[in-house]
């Protein structure tokens, strides 16, 4: 695991806040349950990587054709994730793990997904090339999350507040996803815009062949 100074305050943010994050989010999260839906709707069969795994907010929604192995970045939230998993009496590899420097092998997945985690990784780039590394080639990446509004005076908002909300929740509210994505190794697939001023993006995009 990394341990980089921003990584360790990364996760000590999510551990601090991990016995309340469910209940932070209970009025985001009436919006967020159909975009879930829409992406492990997509999702093919196969082995399937879920990173950021939280307290396991997705896992109603994994299909039955996938075996899925989720990390976290904080024990805290993988404990909720591990009990929510045992009361849904679902089989999980669940493991505490950084993004950025994933202990698999080449080429060992054939999909993976992150829900509103790239917000909250320190270097973004690096674990989207982790991500290109892992899956195999041609396989798909699924990524949901909340980016900067580029439009005038909302933009510098966000950005201005974002040193605030990076410190009470471990989340910048003006990361530019998309466009990482695209510096990235990966290969754009499709955007869909989702949400007010189309905050929220959901990414497809492919690990090259």
């Amino acid at each position: 695991m990394t341990n980089n100074h921003n990584t360790k305050k990364t996760r000590a943010r999510y551990n601090r806040i991990a016995p309340v994050y469910d209940l932070m989010e209970i009025l985001p999260e009436r919006r967020f349950v159909p975009w879930r839906q829409q992406l492990w709707a997509q999702v093919p069969p196969g082995q399937v990587l879920e990173v950021g795994v939280g307290t396991g907010k997705n896992f109603p929604f994994h299909p039955d054709s996938i075996t899925v192995t989720g990390i976290d970045l904080s024990d805290g939230m993988l404990a909720r994730a591990r009990k929510k998993a045992r009361l849904m009496d679902k089989t999980l590899d669940l493991r505490q793990m950084d993004a950025q420097a994933l202990d698999f092998a080449a080429d060992t997945f054939d999909a993976a997904v992150a829900t509103f985690v790239f917000c909250s990784i320190p270097d973004p780039l690096v674990a989207l090339d982790e991500l290109a590394r892992v899956v195999k080639p041609g396989g798909k990446i699924f990524l949901l999350d909340h980016v900067r509004i580029d439009r005038p005076v909302i933009g510098p908002v966000m950005d201005a507040v974002n040193p605030l909300t990076v410190r009470l929740t471990g989340a910048n509210i003006n990361r530019r996803t998309v466009e990482n994505v695209r510096q990235s190794s990966l290969l754009i697939e499709s955007v869909t815009d989702l949400g007010p001023l189309d905050v929220v993006k959901l990414i497809v995009a492919d690990t090259p062949a």
